[in-house]
């Protein structure tokens, strides 16, 4: 590409796009990056600069961009539907897909319901939660519960169920109550068994992050905690919630987080890595109890009305397809495990840097917490400067997010952690 045309697209873009997540004053003070192209680990901007996908693209990307198999699948699939609607119709890539998913989750799952992103899986849970006591006569049972620093999205119902203030707070005279836990792992869990005892005649569902929190920092639960809140959500007759929109596909180390400590939920919620970071499908998993809660007579009304345009779109259903066939064929899971160990011990080294409070790890998943005030813009800072060593990363305030994708070698995961070190040390430089 030539000068003049990356001039150009960098000036369209200040001028015509909003971006998410972003303080557009600093954006366009800024230079847009603007990426062109990428192959396997590697983004190349329009100005030719090649950089590390260290963030897979917001969680997204699994087996490193244009991976053979998914773009053969897509291709193919081009050439016989791109689209056609779920409403009263199906199509061939969605039916096999929801086989595969109910094959691949924990054990009880039977249905799954397709939308489009993370935050619309799981405001269908939600509404499929608070539908289900209602059309089975259990009227009383409204109230949603949610952790203190839960994210599951920005849709008004999502966010409903967020406890990030930074996020949500400016909204909350849109959103419905819910109840947040106080607290953080067992803390969280001995507060969900009070509210449980006292008042669980009224609630309707939880809904948590297994393990990790993830926009909250990374943040990581103690071993056993999942299972407790599993067992007294079974107890006490409270549907379970579990937003692996950014746990599942391997980030963690197994398929999905909550199979660490053998919970199955009443719902699993599945976006992001579906697809292998290709185009836009969510997943609602759950169970056969739940579905066989919206079985009635049409005149009674108890249908579950909720769908999306694009729901179990053909070419999104087909890349996910692909992307689970690489899982099994490429063996990515057993081979993420000696990975996974290599990067506990090399992020040992980070706390040699006294900017750094703490850092956090569960599987691929690492949040490098910086010492500091949000408006000191340390992550961000940071984030820059790791650029000049080829590496994009992305940070949720003071903490800088590592989530590679899950083919990233050895080698590759090693310079990562060294770029990210230096683009550290070179802030303390400053």
């Amino acid at each position: 590409m030539s000068k003049s045309q990356a001039q150009r697209l960098k000036q369209w873009d200040q001028e015509y796009i909003w971006h998410p997540f972003t303080q557009m004053k600093d954006w366009a003070a800024g230079e847009p990056l603007i990426i062109d192209s990428a192959d396997g680990l590697y983004l190349k901007d329009i100005d030719g600069n090649v950089y590390m996908d260290g963030v897979s693209s917001l969680w997204v990307n699994v087996h490193g961009h244009r991976h053979p198999a998914i773009d053969a699948a897509l291709k193919n699939q081009i050439d016989k539907l791109s689209h056609s609607t779920l409403l009263g119709l199906s199509n061939t890539p969605a039916t096999e897909l929801a086989r595969r998913l109910i094959g691949i989750a924990p054990k009880g799952f039977k249905k799954v319901f397709y939308s489009d992103n993370g935050s619309t899986a799981v405001e269908i849970a939600i509404k499929m939660a608070y539908q289900y006591w209602q059309n089975t006569g259990h009227k009383k049972k409204t109230n949603l519960v949610h952790l203190n620093n839960s994210y599951h999205g920005d849709t008004l119902g999502s966010v409903s169920v967020g406890g990030i203030d930074l996020f949500h707070k400016v909204y909350h005279k849109l959103i419905f109550k819910t109840i947040g836990l106080k607290g953080h792992g067992w803390e969280a869990v001995d507060n969900l068994e009070k509210l449980l005892k006292a008042r669980a005649n009224s609630i309707a569902a939880l809904v948590v992050e297994p393990l990790v929190q993830g926009a909250a920092g990374m943040l990581v639960w103690p071993d056993g905690a999942l299972k407790k809140m599993r067992d007294l959500t079974r107890k006490y007759n409270v549907f379970l919630i579990v937003d692996e929109v950014a746990t599942g596909f391997g980030r963690t180390g197994k398929m999905f987080a909550c199979e660490h400590e053998g919970v199955s939920p009443d719902f699993l919620c599945l976006a992001k890595g579906i697809t292998g970071g290709y185009l836009p499908l969510a997943a609602t998993l759950t169970t056969q109890k739940v579905y066989d809660g919206f079985l009635f007579d049409y005149k009674e009304q108890k249908t579950f009305f909720h769908g999306h345009t694009y729901t179990g779109n053909s070419l999104a259903c087909a890349a996910a397809l692909a992307n689970l066939d690489i899982f099994q064929k490429e063996r990515t899971l057993a081979k993420l495990a000696p990975k996974i160990k290599f990067l506990g011990e090399k992020l040992k080294m980070l706390y040699n840097l006294r900017s750094v409070a703490d850092v956090r790890q569960k599987g691929f998943m690492v949040g490098i917490e910086l010492k500091g005030s949000l408006e000191d813009r340390i992550g961000a800072k940071v984030c820059e400067r790791v650029r000049k060593y080829g590496v994009i990363l992305r940070p949720l305030g003071n903490v800088i997010v590592l989530m590679p994708p899950l083919s990233i070698s050895v080698e590759e995961l090693d310079y990562l952690l060294m770029a990210s070190y230096r683009a550290i040390e070179d802030y303390e430089k400053q």
